[in-house]
């Protein structure tokens, strides 16, 4: 991509915060985010969040070294959660290599994130409701990024359309907008929103970058029906918007028993997986008990999602896991480079704001 012109029009405050050439978020996708995509985000202008949640602890520091080298110290943004049993370790890390940008979902408390801001460090969460972001805003975060209901995994009920406009005029930090973009129209409508930005996790998992298993990718290509990507309830209790496959069609038919041992197993096989000793993973069930007796089905998810995405995003066997997706995923017909990706999302937006300019100029 030919150097960026810093008074192009689709510049906005948000490139400056996270230090990017252009309004474009890649989001930490579990399994997915890895070094390679976000190198190849960053390399291309965009802003990349590698997903910590996913990547082992012995490994976590190795990848952010690599992302540093690939993309010659540019900027770019560290996901976790703080249930996980290594969170104190990727914050360490967060403020040890200077890392431009964390994100996260529930947690972390005001003390924690005050340490980040001190560190120049753009705590930046994701939420899909007003209450949500006012609340996140509160705790101490300098960016929003709100995921309207059209989002892949975890999603609310409130379409991007309609919460966009609901938090940009109740709120006085930036906000990126996601779920339902994937082209420089809708980069240019967000904009128009009063977004600084957007951020797509499932356009850039349908990439050639993205190092998803070819059968895996060839379920995302192979769904052009925006409507069977529907919201489940059925993995932890809350709404996960997904492709559907042999292994919901499982669960769907499964006895709430059965759901509850399936449930059980995949927890202790992420337990063992991540070295999580039992007085870890009853304190996080307390916690969340304390906090919000309503998450605690969530906080079980943790637990379950990274099991079942693995399955999908590294073994390969899509009818075995979950294949989070947001609806645009029906209108994704072929996997372009994360540089073509974000070129193309740039040159339409550009072409579409002079065709509205066009337009009012005849009008005057």
């Amino acid at each position: 991509m030919s150097p960026v012109n810093h008074k192009h029009p689709l510049r906005t405050p948000l490139c400056e915060l996270l230090g990017c050439d252009y309004p474009v978020v890649q989001t930490a996708m579990g399994w997915v985010a890895g070094s390679s995509l976000v190198v190849a985000t960053t390399n291309a202008g965009g802003f990349g969040f590698l997903a910590g949640a996913t990547i082992a602890a012995d490994r976590i520091e190795a990848e952010i070294l690599r992302v540093k080298e690939l993309t010659g110290d540019r900027p770019f943004g560290l996901n976790f959660h703080m249930f996980q049993p290594n969170a104190q370790q990727l914050l360490d890390l967060a403020v040890k290599h200077k890392i431009r940008a964390v994100s996260y979902g529930r947690g972390p408390d005001k003390k924690t994130i005050g340490r980040l801001r001190d560190a120049g460090i753009v705590c930046m969460p994701t939420v899909g409701a007003l209450k949500h972001a006012q609340k996140a805003i509160e705790m101490g975060a300098n960016a929003i990024t709100i995921q309207g209901g059209e989002g892949g995994g975890h999603t609310g009920s409130v379409p991007t359309t309609v919460l966009l406009p609901q938090v940009v005029d109740a709120v006085q930090v930036p906000v990126i907008a996601a779920g339902g973009f994937y082209d420089g129209r809708g980069l240019l409508s967000a904009l128009a929103f009063g977004a600084q930005g957007i951020a797509m996790g499932t356009r850039f998992l349908m990439t050639s970058d993205s190092g998803v298993p070819q059968a895996t990718l060839a379920r995302y290509l192979a769904t052009k029906d925006a409507e069977q990507i529907r919201i489940s309830h059925l993995i932890d209790g809350m709404p996960q918007r997904m492709i559907p496959n042999e292994y919901l069609a499982m669960l769907e038919k499964a006895s709430p028993l059965k759901r509850v041992r399936i449930a059980l197993s995949l927890a202790l096989q992420w337990k063992a997986q991540t070295g999580m000793t039992s007085g870890h993973a009853l304190s996080v069930l307390w916690q969340a008990l304390r906090e919000d007796p309503a998450s605690v089905a969530q906080t079980v998810m943790a637990a379950n999602a990274p099991m079942l995405l693995q399955r999908s995003m590294v073994e390969g066997k899509p009818a075995e896991g979950v294949m989070s997706a947001g609806q645009v995923a029906a209108l994704i017909g072929k996997l372009d480079s994360c540089q073509e990706v974000i070129e193309g999302i740039v040159s339409q937006a550009q072409q579409r704001l002079q065709q509205l300019q066009q337009l009012q100029a005849t009008q005057a």
